[in-house]
């Protein structure tokens, strides 16, 4: 890809909103309408941000259909782009917000949550990396099972600071 698709795609990704509709419409063609409803926004806001995701190649128009008004309707599936797609250095905050506006609408009986410390050295850490990586394309490129619940997978792993060893002065 030139730099410029990479940074007009980084600028495309770069909204919790708009990581929020790619997630509503992964498996499930939905229009700027229903987006709106779900999200509880305005359907022009919307709009414009899944024209955006549109014309950046991360959302696909489907076949037209009429609403129930008649009036002509254009529904909107994830092309999956955004899981192959770079994302800009700060991205892990980015995801983090998506990640809790998610899950402040879960019910919290259905959120599974786990923490673990571990100290390991650079090869580790790597293996660790190709692991978690491999893992989460496994189910990234199983087809979905329209007949099951959805879920998100969230998985950050991070540098502790506050258990490092302070410098030892001389």
């Amino acid at each position: 890809m030139r730099d410029a698709d990479v940074e007009a795609d980084g600028r495309a990704l770069s909204s919790v909103l708009r990581l929020r509709i790619l997630r509503l419409c992964l498996d499930e063609p939905m229009t700027n309408k229903e987006i709106a409803s779900r999200l509880h926004r305005d359907p022009a806001t919307i709009y414009h941000h899944v024209r955006t995701l549109a014309e950046r190649g991360f959302l696909a128009a489907q076949p037209e259909r009429r609403g129930a008004r008649g009036a002509r309707e254009v529904p909107y599936l994830a092309t999956r782009k955004s899981w192959r797609t770079p994302l800009p250095e700060a991205h892990g905050r980015l995801l983090i917000e998506t990640f809790l506006e998610e899950v402040a609408e879960s019910d919290p009986a259905r959120v599974r949550t786990a923490r673990l410390g571990v100290r390991l050295r650079p090869e580790s850490f790597e293996e660790l990396n190709r692991r978690v990586d491999e893992w989460l394309q496994d189910y990234a490129s199983r087809e979905p099972e329209m007949d099951g619940r959805p879920y998100s997978i969230f998985l950050a792993i991070h540098e502790d600071p506050s258990r490092q060893s302070p410098p030892v002065l001389p």
